[in-house]
Order: structure tokens, then sequence, then C-alpha cells
């Protein structure tokens, strides 16, 4: 749970960003969503490079864990992974 908090300290220190911080530990501990360890465990083997930014964020009505992913080839990618599931939903070159 601590991990998926700290994930989302890159919202910054604004009111807002408490308020995002609230409403996802909220998630986490209804089962909305699962934990950002468990996340990375799941899908690390599938990513095509280094992670080096996670954004919790609500799209539609569905949490979703975005990772920022930076490949062999210096590409930066998004990676899009439902949070309640685990599966990665889509990928985008930035």
């Amino acid at each position: 749970m601590l991990l998926a908090v700290a994930a989302l300290a890159a919202f910054g220190g604004t009111p807002s960003a408490a308020r995002d911080q609230d409403e996802a530990r909220q998630a986490l501990q209804a089962g909305e969503i699962r934990p950002l360890a468990e996340i990375l465990d799941a899908v690390r083997g599938k990513l095509p490079g280094e992670i080096v930014r996670v954004k919790l964020e609500r799209e539609m009505g569905r949490w979703m864990y975005e990772l920022r992913v930076v490949d062999h080839r210096g590409r930066l990618l998004e990676i899009y992974v439902d949070a309640r599931s685990g599966m990665v939903e889509r990928t985008k070159e930035k």
C-alpha cells in the first residue's frame, strides 16, 4: 500500500493531490485496485524496458496504472495496466 501511495506523490503537494491520494487509498482498501507492488511483479517480465514513472488514474470509470517505460532503443512508452486485474490494456509510444 505504501508503494501505491508513494507513487501517487508525483501529483505534488496541492490540495487536489491529497484528495487524489485519499481516493486511491480508499480504492485500495475497498479492493477496487491492487497494490502497486503486486502489479509491478505481475507485469515486470512483460515490459520492454525500465520503468521510469508510475501514475494511477481513473479513466472512464476504471482505475489504471500508467507506467512510463524506456525501452532498449531509448523510446518512451506509456503502458496502461488495469489496476484491478493487472492486465496490460494498451501500449503507446510517446
